[in-house]
């Protein structure tokens, strides 16, 4: 553990990684990357089934980017620390593994980006979360145009963007932003169950699930069947698929390992 990051392992290969930085609203900044970099690279080495990323406190999940740093930076600094931030976020991504944000709490920018890179989000039902960067002058930069239109639609995604909104976790439900809006104390305790429920399936199906979804996502439908098929040929091999159908053939729970 890291002094910006926390790692819990919670049982069934969940891991929840809880950033640390509640006195700046867990803002995004370069200490909190750098750790944040480091502990997903030894955190998905491990070959968790999934991970869940939540903020230290009570209030807000993860401010966006870290202003009161960014405001001392020069231009190639603050085009360098938005590299970076763009990178991290990239690598939350690209886990092969499920992910789910757990946003306990108000989330903004680059926090709601986070979120977004994520596979799935619970949301806190009165906390607020938006894409907010016109209002300094800015765009999303890690990522927020592309996933955010891609989840919501492009009209309603060029309306939160364009006005800087605000909108509440049960709004974000209402649009598809989110999964799940639940009271906020509730977020992590029902991002968990939502996890314990993903880990009891076959971990190398699930996998090859999220790749399916995600690489055929924007292709056309031939192309992306392929893809499925391709998938599926690699779960055919596994001993996961064999126990899958002596468990049902036995009437009791699987035990998958992923091999």
């Amino acid at each position: 553990m890291s002094a910006l990051i926390a790692v819990e392992n919670r049982g069934k290969g969940i891991v929840l990684i809880t950033l640390r930085q509640p006195e700046r609203a867990n803002a995004l900044s370069l200490a909190l990357l750098v750790d944040l970099q480091r502990v997903l690279r030894e955190t998905v080495e491990r070959e968790p089934r999934v991970l869940l990323f939540r903020g230290e406190g009570e209030n807000v999940f993860c401010a966006g980017a870290d202003l009161k740093e960014r405001v001392k930076m020069t231009e190639a600094e603050v085009r360098r620390t938005l590299s970076f931030i763009r990178a991290t976020i990239e690598a939350v991504a690209a886990v092969k593994q499920p992910t789910i944000a757990a946003m306990n709490g108000h989330a903004f920018g680059g926090g709601l980006e986070l979120g977004l890179a994520c596979d799935l989000r619970v949301v806190g039902a009165t906390s607020l979360y938006g894409l907010s960067e016109t209002s300094l002058g800015i765009i999303p930069g890690a990522g927020g145009t592309q996933r955010l239109a891609r989840l919501i639609g492009l009209g309603k995604a060029k309306e939160l963007i364009y006005t800087a909104a605000r909108i509440s976790g049960k709004e974000a439900e209402r649009i598809g932003l989110a999964e799940k809006a639940v009271p906020q104390e509730k977020v992590v305790e029902e991002a968990l169950q939502l996890a314990g429920k993903i880990a009891e399936q076959g971990p190398i199906a699930v996998q090859q699930a999220k790749q399916a979804i995600d690489a055929g996502y924007d292709l056309d439908l031939q192309t992306a069947l392929t893809i499925e098929q391709l998938a599926y040929e690699r779960t055919l091999s596994t001993k996961d698929r064999l126990e899958g159908l002596r468990a049902f053939q036995e009437k009791r729970k699987p035990h998958y390992k992923g091999e």
